[in-house]
């Protein structure tokens, strides 16, 4: 009797997780950063891992945010994120954050003079603009002339659904993104075999997916991203998230609240879940207690 051949396991970079231990390497992380910044790799003296004090978990944003800080050369700052999710309002928290890392450079009494470049790199599992371009670079421009206001700021936005539909030239930019779009082995060795730092990449990759605590961690984040996505599918394909068009605004509200309660035990019902195990879920979502998730769960179980 054969015995089967078991598939190795491996971490896809385009899960935050995934992709923040790879960046620990730095010459992984300067071959990244030289790619898409444009320039060429021996420019990156130096780049080191930064405090990611700057995305706090809030009470709205309940998937959390992984990213990565780095300092350039020991002047830019650059934060790395990868969004695995739509965001409807993604790039109003780009410029958010973008201009909460620029102000934090300063201390009070201090010069503007000490304010360096802050860039973000934004790397998307969901198409953000209506062209074929996967990659984009955002300045301080005038409208009319092109005169730059600032060279302080700037924008990186890298589209990864766009890969699989259309042809691209061949850059080392594309390159990386091949490797952190991957899903299959054989996909990331023809990825590792176009460049070097890639390859230490799959190397690093490898290692970090036999990791089995590192494995423990990523699955409890690809679990995190699932129950996201998930719920933001009731949201839309109810159209509850819209509420009530009609009546008061606290009308809307209650009413907006109970949908979402509602959609969300039939959804979990249909999935074959059971009772107890969707009161969980219901507690973890509302935050509800145990005793409100139950009613919940009574009220809406058919």
């Amino acid at each position: 009797m054969k015995k089967e051949k078991t598939t190795q396991f491996l971490m896809k970079p385009k899960v935050d997780f995934c992709f923040k231990e790879l960046m620990e390497d730095e010459e992984v992380r300067n071959a990244f950063l030289a790619a898409v910044l444009g320039i060429n790799v021996e420019d990156v003296i130096e780049s080191r891992i930064l405090p990611s004090h700057l995305r706090q978990k809030d009470k709205d944003e309940k998937l959390g945010i992984l990213d990565v800080r780095v300092l350039l050369n020991n002047r830019e700052q650059i934060d790395i994120e990868i969004q695995v999710t739509f965001s409807e309002y993604w790039a109003e928290r780009t410029l958010f954050y973008l201009g909460k890392m620029f102000t934090d450079q300063l201390k009070p009494g201090e010069n503007y003079q000490k304010l360096e470049k802050c860039i973000h790199i934004g790397i998307l599992n969901f198409t953000m603009f209506d062209d074929e371009e996967y990659y984009s670079c955002f300045h301080f421009w005038s409208d009319e002339g092109r005169k730059l206001y600032s060279d302080k700021v700037e924008i990186h936005t890298l589209e990864l659904p766009k890969l699989a539909k259309h042809d691209y030239p061949e850059t080392e930019l594309l390159k990386w993104l091949q490797f952190i779009n991957a899903e299959t082995k054989e996909e990331f060795e023809m990825a590792a075999e176009k460049n070097e730092y890639i390859k230490k990449a799959y190397e690093d990759l490898n290692r970090i997916s036999a990791d089995e605590e590192k494995r423990l961690e990523y699955e409890e984040r690809e679990r995190m991203i699932r129950d996201h996505q998930y719920f933001s599918t009731i949201y839309k394909e109810t159209g509850l998230k819209e509420g009530l068009k009609e009546g008061l605004k606290e009308g809307r509200k209650e009413g907006r609240k109970e949908g979402r309660r509602q959609a969300t035990v039939e959804l979990l019902q249909e999935m074959g879940m059971e009772k107890e195990n969707v009161c969980a879920k219901m507690q973890e979502k509302f935050q509800l207690s145990f005793q409100e998730a139950e009613r919940e769960v009574e009220k809406y179980w058919k």
